[in-house]
């Protein structure tokens, strides 16, 4: 398994490096690009953490409704959970341990770190620039996702709770109630989806969401998170990435996407059904 995760690896750096064509910057040194990405990446994760402050009403109506969309969400849990149920046995242990692993922490940093290293060695602003936003979107998702199981302390399924199931009031770590959101689909998607930031082509996009989906899809069959977890924790993944990567605009000069970076999201209500629509300019 270790063998495929690296072998995914080399192949996402051979082809951003590839796609790009940044000039090198030959009057800086590794060690001053070094200090300033590391910088970047600090300022990244503290500019994810104070986007709420500058939200305007749009973007609060927006949070609100997919608060409430992931609610509702929430009613479906227990019968999809019933569903997977029945399916279980039919999953491969070799996709499982695969879902299981590359959204580890070690996983997920030898991964973002290899990019980042290439990028820093090879003196490839835009691929370093990619290794920055996975490292700072990580650290983000990863701190918000760490509060958020220890303020809602929502029971997982594998303990036989129902999904409604909560344990609030307090921030001590509870076992068995630390289902919302899913950690190791933040992690996971959020490396995914600023990959795939990187090509234009839809099926390449496609292959890496794919791939960023795995351990989310994983996480529900083995009875370790719901449904609305894995939802939730995709969508706060995106938000974080297109946040971050549009303050390293200002940061770099190699841009993946000369247009402003904007995220909305529309939700959709109708008997028995639930849409939402995310875009992104």
């Amino acid at each position: 398994m270790k063998k495929l995760i690296f072998l995914f690896i080399g192949f996402v750096l051979n082809f951003m490096n590839a796609q790009t064509t940044t000039e090198m910057v030959k009057e800086e040194t590794i060690w001053q690009n070094f200090k300033y990405d590391m910088g970047s990446i600090g300022g990244g994760v503290g500019y994810s953490f104070s986007r709420p402050l500058h939200w305007k009403k749009k973007d609060w109506v927006n949070f609100a409704g997919f608060t409430v969309g992931t609610i509702i969400l929430n009613l479906a849990d227990d019968e999809i959970n019933s569903w997977v149920n029945g399916i279980r046995s039919e999953i491969p242990e070799g996709l499982k341990e695969f879902g299981n692993h590359y959204a580890r922490p070690e996983g997920n940093f030898s991964l973002s770190g290899a990019v980042y290293l290439t990028g820093l060695f090879i003196k490839n602003e835009k691929v370093r620039r990619a290794g920055v936003l996975m490292m700072a979107s990580t650290i983000s998702g990863g701190v918000i996702q760490q509060f958020g199981t220890r303020i809602i302390h929502r029971a997982r399924p594998l303990t036989g709770k129902s999904s409604s199931n909560y344990s609030i009031g307090h921030f001590e770590k509870v076992e068995g109630y630390d289902s919302f959101f899913s950690g190791h689909t933040v992690l996971s998607f959020a490396n995914a989806y600023a990959i795939g930031k990187q090509f234009k082509n839809p099926w390449v996009k496609a292959g890496i969401y794919t791939v960023g989906m795995i351990p989310g899809f994983t996480r529900i069959i083995v009875s370790k998170h719901w449904l609305s977890d894995v939802v939730f924790g995709t969508v706060m993944s995106i938000v974080i990435v297109e946040s971050i990567d549009k303050y390293l605009d200002s940061k770099y000069k190699a841009k993946y996407n000369n247009n402003d970076k904007k995220v909305s999201w529309n939700l959709s209500f109708a008997p028995g059904q639930i849409g939402l629509n995310i875009s992104f300019n």
